[in-house]
């Protein structure tokens, strides 16, 4: 039965690469082992093998953070016994989701409140972060896809301020308290797209009873559009107090910024979470384990260290996820087992 099942993978996981070949996904001139399918040799910590060598096909998207958790899920998998198939990298979330619609890949990371929103059509997100993915979980499953329990990141929109203003501005540390300040101190810097978009700027200053426009709320004079880039350094410099920002961004402490806590919960959840193609996940119910002992650890703090390192410091995704599973126990350097052997 095992290994009628491995058969199976094995075509589902040649699918993929075929699927992935065909759009154009992989690097040009990389042939089926592009550069973006290294990992570092390793071995296994905390999480040790549960298989033998039975397939399994880990996908991604292709910017820094999605990068950055695929490579840990493959990682974790190699350390758990699977010979993984790297399909991380793939551009865009819609060729992601339909890789694991099809069973062309059998696990991803992917945020909550993006299937919410933009996967199941729904119109509204859901704050509160268990009862997103609750909802999003129940969903799935009619789609063959089964969500594991969420890791803490929440990669979310947040309001950020430049650390050193803090105490300029009373020792502010949620949203809420923007409204206790003058008006001429409710500056505020963000993108086109939060500035227009139904759940971005204005509904959220109306959420926190402040009208936009008017002389007594946020004055069209106190709000700055720049490109998404450009807030981080304009907010580092103090052209507003408060910049639009992505929370596990790295920018935030590489500029030392201070996210404000969405204290009334206004921001959808996108907490990012393991998601199994539910066939593969009943030939391998352990699977299920091994991802759950890494989401825990995977905390807005630690994915903005992580997406630093790639990002402002230039190294591989791959390198970055494998120090953090050697930090973190789950596996160990090739070396110390070549050593102990």
């Amino acid at each position: 039965m095992l290994k009628s099942s491995s058969l199976t993978s094995a075509a589902r996981r040649g699918a993929a690469t075929a699927v992935v070949l065909s759009a154009g996904l992989l690097a040009t001139g990389c042939g089926l082992q592009p550069a973006t399918s290294y990992v570092p040799a390793s071995g296994p910590g905390s999480i040790t093998p549960v298989v033998d060598g039975a397939p399994l096909t880990v996908t991604s998207k292709n910017f820094t953070e999605q990068l950055i958790l695929g490579k840990i899920g493959v990682l974790a998998a190699q350390a758990a016994g699977f010979e993984v198939t790297d399909l991380t990298n793939v551009p865009g979330s819609q060729p992601v989701r339909e890789l694991m619609l099809a069973g062309q890949a059998d696990v991803t990371w992917e945020y909550t409140g993006t299937a919410w929103l933009t996967y199941l059509g729904k119109s509204e997100g859901i704050p509160d972060q268990q009862e997103q993915w609750q909802a999003v979980y129940e969903a799935d499953l009619e789609n063959g896809l089964t969500w594991g329990e969420p890791a803490p990141l929440n990669n979310t929109y947040a309001m950020a301020i430049r650390s050193e203003a803090v105490e300029e501005l009373g020792g502010i540390s949620t949203v809420s308290e923007i409204a206790e300040l003058p008006v001429e101190e409710r500056t505020f810097c963000v993108e086109a797209e939060f500035n227009s978009r139904p759940d971005g700027l204005t509904p959220m200053l109306a959420h926190y009873g402040m009208a936009r426009g008017t002389p007594d709320g946020v004055p069209e004079d106190n709000i700055d559009i720049y490109d998404t880039g450009a807030i981080y350094s304009a907010t580092d410099e103090g052209a507003c107090n408060f910049g639009e920002v992505f929370s596990t961004d790295g920018r935030i402490d590489a500029l030392d910024l201070t996210i404000l806590e969405d204290d009334r919960g206004f921001f959808p959840a996108y907490n990012a979470a393991p998601v199994y193609y539910t066939e593969t996940l009943e030939e391998h119910p352990e699977l299920r384990d091994v991802f759950a002992q890494v989401a825990p650890t995977l905390t807005d703090e630690a994915l903005r260290t992580m997406n630093l390192r790639v990002d402002v410091e230039g190294e591989e995704p791959a390198d970055v996820a494998f120090d953090f599973m050697v930090e973190q126990g789950f596996i160990t350097e090739a070396e110390t087992v070549l050593g102990e052997s």
